[in-house]
């Protein structure tokens, strides 16, 4: 799984929510011997597009895990698998913050393949993701990731304090 050398937006707004994108192709690593992806890889584009998303606005897990003794981690994920992708397909994974509480993060993710221009949807993600301290337990995320969630989020949104 490699990034697409086409760049579009970064961050992109619709419908007044802020939406991160991130484009991938799909290697035969990422399929089966019929050249479909294997299921389990949408988590892992998944996972690289949030990844990107927070690392194009400056926060890095690397540092979080260093300085803060952080890790985000998924605490539960519904998948809805539309249609199958490809080998050498070009894949758009969109995230967008759709909560903030005061360790987790909820977050919405379609993964679409792109035909002639087009954004075919594949792939809907709910994932809810918790920031973990070092003895293992739910911590109240940093207030520099806390920040730029919250410009995220869709204007009248509420975050919840829990």
């Amino acid at each position: 799984m490699h990034e697409s050398s086409r760049t579009g937006p970064i961050w992109t707004s619709q419908s007044a929510a802020v939406i991160h994108r991130h484009q991938i192709r799909v290697y035969i690593e990422d399929t089966d011997s019929g050249g479909i992806v294997y299921y389990a890889n949408y988590l892992r584009f998944a996972e690289r597009a949030r990844t990107e998303m927070l690392r194009s606005a400056g926060i890095s897990h690397a540092r979080m895990m260093a300085e803060d003794g952080l890790v985000l981690a998924v605490r539960r994920c519904e998948v809805d698998y539309l249609r199958p992708a490809k080998l050498d397909d070009e894949l758009l994974i969109e995230t967008k913050v759709t909560g903030l509480g005061g360790a987790t993060i909820d977050l919405a993710q379609r993964v679409c393949r792109i035909d002639d221009g087009d954004e075919v949807e594949l792939v809907r993600l709910a994932v809810k993701i918790a920031c973990i301290g070092a003895a293992g337990r739910a911590t109240r995320l940093p207030e520099d990731l806390r920040k730029l969630l919250r410009q995220a989020l869709p204007p009248g949104w509420e975050v919840r304090i829990g």
